[in-house]
């Protein structure tokens, strides 16, 4: 596609902040991998937590959303949905753990790409899994309620041979490995959305694939740190970049470093993030007392133990979580349901 066509332009003219950050990362990644191997039962908590956190913050950027209560119920599979927003939202974890369990075993092409976007909506009655059939575009809602056009995509007629040469490109390039990795995933995110091959959930299905394409090459901050709860946290520069790569892309005369700098800027923001969280779970007693907190306020069950607790910030003692849960209860944010050791708590706000 376009993009591949001006990353091979740019060989050895990578701008140096560009280079730098994929430095860092990569410096981060190796730090993850060893961090992962010598205390994996220390991650469990940042997983269960990041499920929620993408789940809910992907989902609301396109306009989709349900009250907290309701996504981290649906998110833990404790509850049915009751509308379509709902649905939708469990489509989406549905995809978000396929990708967590199986990434390295899903075929990155294009028809697999259909089947998840079928799986997106697998709660729903949309029509999903097949490519668009009707042209759209990408707009913007003015303050007087007018719409404009802010991207002209690729047409129903030629979306399937678009993706098709996209995956193409994209496998080919990472089998030559003449790029960074993480370039190459930032090109391929870019043109999935400049074709927006799907009438809907085009946006949802560029942050799943990103996920998929970065556990593929090794890159699973994803999986403890919402990458999606990043960029709605920065939802104006993620719009700004796509908008300033954009120009030019259908005659091949666009900039893709915008979008990159933007997408780079994010991974190594998460895994920042995932380091202080870490270093929360692992350090001393403040960071024990911030990780048993995190936990109480973020994590999926409104129901808990102390042991559950302690699963979630090892090395904290008993009576370490008891004063933090007592004074937890003395601001109103939880409650307790009985006394002692397997007494359980209850989140109340």
């Amino acid at each position: 596609m376009h993009t591949f066509r001006f990353l091979d332009q740019q060989i050895g003219l990578v701008p140096a902040a560009v280079a730098r950050t994929l430095g860092e990362i990569d410096t981060s990644r190796g730090r993850e991998d060893a961090f992962r191997r010598q205390r994996p039962q220390v991650l469990d908590a940042l997983v269960d937590v990041a499920r929620i956190q993408s789940t809910e913050a992907s989902n609301a950027i396109e306009g989709v959303v349900a009250p907290h209560k309701r996504v981290r119920e649906l998110v833990a599979d404790k509850t049915t949905p009751r509308n379509r927003s709902e649905a939708e939202i469990v489509g989406y974890r549905e995809v978000l753990d396929t990708i967590h369990s199986s990434a390295l075993d899903i075929p990155f092409r294009a028809s697999v790409v259909e089947q998840l976007h079928g799986d997106l909506y697998a709660f729903t009655s949309v029509p999903a899994g097949r490519w668009k059939n009707v042209d759209n575009a990408i707009s913007e809602t003015l303050p007087d309620g007018s719409t404009r056009v802010r991207f002209q995509t690729v047409s129903a007629l030629a979306t399937s041979a678009a993706m098709d040469e996209l995956h193409e490109r994209f496998l080919d390039e990472r089998d030559a490995g003449r790029h960074h990795p993480l370039l190459l995933i930032g090109c391929y995110v870019f043109d999935f959305l400049a074709i927006h091959p799907f009438r809907d959930g085009n946006g949802r299905m560029a942050r799943l694939l990103t996920l998929l394409a970065l556990y593929q090459d090794g890159y699973t901050v994803g999986r403890y740190v919402s990458l999606e709860r990043l960029v709605i946290e920065t939802r104006a520069s993620y719009y700004e970049s796509l908008q300033a790569a954009g120009h030019g892309w259908h005659e091949d005369r666009h900039d893709i470093w915008p979008w990159l700098e933007y997408l780079l800027g994010v991974i190594l923001a998460a895994y920042r993030e995932f380091e202080q969280r870490v270093g929360s779970v692992s350090g001393g007693r403040g960071a024990k007392t911030a990780a048993i907190e995190q936990f109480v306020r973020d994590g999926i069950a409104e129901e808990f133990t102390i042991a559950d607790v302690r699963n979630a910030a090892p090395g904290a003692s008993d009576s370490m979580i008891a004063k933090v849960l007592a004074r937890l209860r003395d601001e109103g944010i939880i409650a307790s349901l009985g006394t002692g050791r397997s007494a359980r708590w209850r989140r109340v706000s």
